[in-house]
């Protein structure tokens, strides 16, 4: 072994053993060359391999101090089988491509740090951004291209200003996303439900409601529902814009999974959008993860001055770190590579949850979309609240549907399952537990 691994291999058991905590002081390199009888070249070796692994960090004239002590976190094998995360799963995540990202924008963009931001977002992160949207066959102007904090603010910033139509109210799916669904009950906004299914939605009354009612925007997701996961067809989505169109309504269109896309025939609704009426809506946080915060939001032109008015009000900019990193991810190609890996993955464990789902639970209504996330609906004498917690008690969780829906919408007894966050082989393990716990016991039933 060279002497300086040997010095970096008994400092960095110091540090992870807590001998040298958080913030604590190394010895001098003066000190150290004495106690390792080397050179201050090789002492100086050993400490530069400590801070290219942000162990340590130096300050002049005074010396290298401890970052953090503690290692990495690395989950435990357990038998849990979890259908209730939606999130990533982060350990599949290359987080060491996109250090290197990180690292190479703070040097890039050092200046730009300490500045506010930019009303719109990162210039050259717009320039990718639109590169990376036309990959999903959505062509629009940077102009029309915002970077925002999340999928989130977009939906809070279009909830609240006015639109050029005058209209108040909100339309949304019945299921759907539950944050926003949160966000529309805290504020108190007006809003209308309309049920959606597997089957889609029932055109007449979408009509109705948008012929009878102040509807500002439609809310949707067309492309694998959340938490359905069902797709809309091109005669729904033809249907759904002749009438936003016929009726002067705007469509918020989130397409969340556009990367999971395993049909090259299915386009968005803002795809076939010839008279502007789609809002455009995109999220790094199921390809990459949700800690990112960065959204993409495509405006038709009668939006963008009251948008930026409104963003600017609430949130100077999105964080200039995490624009400049998804930037130089976006144009090196690494994204890209990630992404296909990701999606092949994602395809796999969706063919696995279809498959057990018609192995298993055939008799039961779900949606046919192969996705990471489906649903079956259950006979209305389930008592769904009691199932959950009985197969919690078997170690395998799921997700109550009640933030899901409007306070007041009828709620249909649906089992949401999410495989997102989990290993492929206990996909078919735990369909095979929730078949059998419906089968075998009444005690579900009331």
């Amino acid at each position: 072994m060279l002497k300086y691994d040997f010095i970096y291999n008994q400092l960095i058991q110091q540090i992870q053993t807590g001998t040298l905590l958080a913030g604590a002081k190394l010895p001098s390199i003066r000190n150290l060359s004495q106690q390792f009888s080397c050179s201050k070249s090789t002492v100086l070796t050993a400490l530069k391999k400590l801070e290219n692994q942000h162990l340590i960090y130096a300050i002049p004239k005074s010396g290298y101090f401890v970052v953090d002590h503690q290692l990495p976190h690395v989950p435990s094998a357990n038998d849990f089988i979890d259908f209730a995360t939606s999130s990533p799963t982060w350990h599949a995540f290359p987080y060491k491509d996109f250090q290197h990202c990180i690292n190479k924008a703070i040097d890039t963009y050092q200046a730009d740090l300490f500045r506010y931001g930019t009303p719109k977002g990162l210039p050259s992160l717009i320039v990718e951004a639109k590169k990376l949207l036309e990959t999903y066959q959505i062509f629009t102007h940077e102009d029309n291209i915002f970077i925002t904090s999340g999928v989130q603010q977009s939906l809070s910033l279009l909830s609240i200003m006015p639109f050029p139509n005058q209209r108040t109210t909100v339309l949304v799916e019945q299921p759907s996303y539950h944050l926003y669904m949160d966000y529309l009950k805290t504020y108190r906004l007006p809003v209308i439900g309309i049920k959606r299914t597997a089957q889609g939605i029932d055109l007449d009354e979408l009509e109705q409601i948008f012929s009878t009612n102040t509807i500002k925007f439609f809310y949707t997701m067309p492309r694998f529902h959340n938490p359905l996961g069902c797709s809309y067809n091109k005669k729904e989505k033809d249907s759904i814009l002749k009438l936003a169109v016929k009726y002067d309504v705007y469509i918020v269109e989130d397409d969340y999974l556009a990367d999971f896309e395993q049909n090259s025939k299915r386009d968005s609704l803002f795809t076939e959008d010839l008279e502007e009426r789609v809002i455009y809506l995109k999220s790094f946080s199921k390809i990459m993860f949700p800690g990112l915060r960065i959204g993409l939001a495509v405006l038709p032109p009668a939006l963008i001055s009251t948008f930026q008015q409104y963003k600017n009000t609430t949130d100077i900019d999105s964080s200039m770190i995490s624009q400049a990193a998804l930037e130089l991810y976006l144009k090196s190609g690494m994204f890209n590579r990630y992404q296909l890996t990701v999606a092949e993955d994602y395809k796999q464990r969706a063919n696995t949850l279809q498959h057990s789902l018609k192995k298993y639970l055939p008799m039961y209504k779900t949606a046919t979309d192969n996705c990471m996330h489906s649903h079956i609906i259950l006979p209305k004498q389930v008592n769904l609240k009691l199932l959950i917690q009985q197969l919690t008690q078997q170690h395998i969780f799921l997700d109550s549907i009640e933030r899901n829906y409007l306070d007041g919408f009828y709620r249909e007894r649906i089992l949401k399952l999410n495989v997102s966050n989990m290993e492929e082989q206990k996909i078919d393990m735990g369909i095979k537990e929730i078949a059998l716990a419906l089968t075998n016991s009444n005690n579900y039933f009331s």
